[in-house]
């Protein structure tokens, strides 16, 4: 299959709803339908869970790479599913084998790739793995579906 992307923080911004402070996919590099997407997140130290995750040592939460990876995979879903604008939500229901490598600190170029395990819409698996430069920071298997937001 042919590639599309790259995205900007707009497309990006329209494919999911997150939004500063925890939108954490700054742009989209490509996505291969049905099968894997690589997107970028920029960490700065003005985000804000720096301010407590730790003084005098910020490192990225673990858990919010792991939301990353689950934010490049909602896009990627989102995009083949042609949801755009549906108001359609992908949401997490497990994580499994999470593994933090290597700590993500400001001014990292963080590179997520998340690949499709199995699809079974609504409900998908993915395996997903966070880069700095070519070391492995995190590397998680996730499940999400994709459903109607809830009812007011």
């Amino acid at each position: 299959m042919t590639a599309i992307g790259p995205f900007d923080t707009k497309r990006v911004m329209a494919a999911i709803p997150h939004r500063y402070p925890f939108l954490l996919v700054d742009r989209v590099e490509k996505i291969v339908p049905g099968e894997s997407i690589t997107a970028i997140k920029a960490v700065s130290m003005n985000e804000e869970f720096f301010q407590g995750h730790f003084p005098g040592r910020p490192i990225m939460p673990g858990v919010l790479i792991i939301e990353a990876l689950a934010q490049a995979a909602a896009i990627m879903a989102v995009e083949e599913l042609n949801l755009l604008e549906s108001g359609k939500l992908v949401y997490f229901m497990a994580i499994d084998g999470a593994k933090f490598r290597a700590p993500v600190e400001p001014g990292c170029l963080l590179t997520l790739k998340v690949e499709y395990a199995r699809k079974r819409f609504p409900v998908c698996k993915f395996s997903g793995r966070a880069y700095i430069g070519d070391t492995l920071a995190a590397e998680a298997d996730f499940t999400a579906m994709i459903a109607d937001p809830p009812e007011d």
